[in-house]
């Protein structure tokens, strides 16, 4: 397994990649220098888009455009570089908050989760926000008590839902009803240990903590570890089926991508990483790509009612 590098113009922190199939070009995040990017898949061009504050993460929204979760908000972009309709308020302090971690189900409605800078209490939160009505959208909070949202993934029966809390070091597994968006179950699927007290990169004793993830259509589950230098792929029971080593300490999110979803993508970070680091890393904060054997699923779309168009 050879990493590829998709793009060789760093990001600060890459995050939230999907592969729009009706285009063939790959989208993320650099959230520290608020940019939405895309990567033609044909011709590999790179074009950035400056967002007004930190773009959290967004999905690609039917009919067009994207569906952004900015710190102050949920914004739909009908065409690039345009105008942002808001959809909806999360309801969050923004002075100690931010939108992380998202991405929409299969119904169309978008979830997103925060980021609480402070990190010294569990108040971040993951919403869902249902904009299929004709009325305004409808904000859920689904589940809180966390410090870093991450990891938000289904199973491909849509049945189990995963979402992660980077700062505790833990995956958790819900029961799942699409229907009336229902969890159920709570249960922990993969615990890390805690990062040793002075810690630092090229030490040992550390394999990082869970950040984005995606699930193939085996129903595996992949996460990238943050500082851990590593992809790892789970069996649906929890076994670790792979532990991939990546060209950044600090990997952040998974997507699978390509005309047959059989690409790994991997967006990574090297904002405030020491200079010893990114001299080992020398591409850390680009977008890398791996092939695999089993595809992932395919981007759900954001759905939205006549108000919004």
């Amino acid at each position: 397994m050879t990493w590829q590098t998709v793009t060789t113009e760093p990001n600060q922190l890459g995050e939230s990649p999907f592969w729009h199939p009706l285009e063939q070009q790959l989208y993320w995040v650099d959230i520290a220098a608020r940019l939405i990017c895309r990567c033609n898949g044909f011709t590999g061009a790179v074009q950035t888009w400056a967002m007004p504050s930190e773009p959290g993460c967004i999905a690609p929204a039917r009919d067009g455009g994207l569906v952004i979760a900015l710190r102050d908000g949920i914004y739909l972009a009908p065409v690039w570089g345009g105008e942002l309709l808001k959809v909806a308020e999360l309801g969050y302090p923004t002075t100690t908050t931010r939108a992380n971690d998202g991405k929409c189900d299969l119904r169309g409605r978008f979830w997103v989760g925060t980021y609480y800078e402070p990190r010294d209490l569990p108040l971040a939160a993951l919403y869902c926000v249902d904009a299929r009505g004709p009325g305004a959208a409808q904000v859920t909070q689904m589940v809180n008590q966390s410090q870093v949202a991450n990891g938000l993934a289904w199973s491909p029966d849509a049945s189990t839902l995963y979402w992660a809390d980077t700062g505790a070091g833990l995956v958790h597994a819900w029961d799942w009803e699409a229907n009336s968006n229902a969890l159920s179950g709570q249960r922990s699927f993969a615990r890390f240990p805690a990062k040793p007290p002075g810690w630092h990169s090229g030490q040992g004793g550390y394999r990082g903590r869970p950040d984005g993830a995606a699930v193939d259509s085996a129903g595996n589950y992949w996460v990238a570890m943050y500082e851990g230098a590593r992809v790892l792929q789970f069996a649906p029971n929890g076994e670790v089926l792979a532990d991939i080593a990546t060209p950044a300490q600090c990997p952040t999110m998974v997507c699978f991508g390509g005309a047959d979803l059989k690409t790994l993508y991997l967006t990574t970070a090297r904002q405030k990483r020491p200079a010893a680091e990114l001299e080992m890393y020398p591409h850390s904060g680009c977008v890398f790509s791996l092939s695999v054997a089993v595809p992932g699923l395919p981007v759900n779309f954001f759905q939205h009612g006549a108000n919004l168009k």
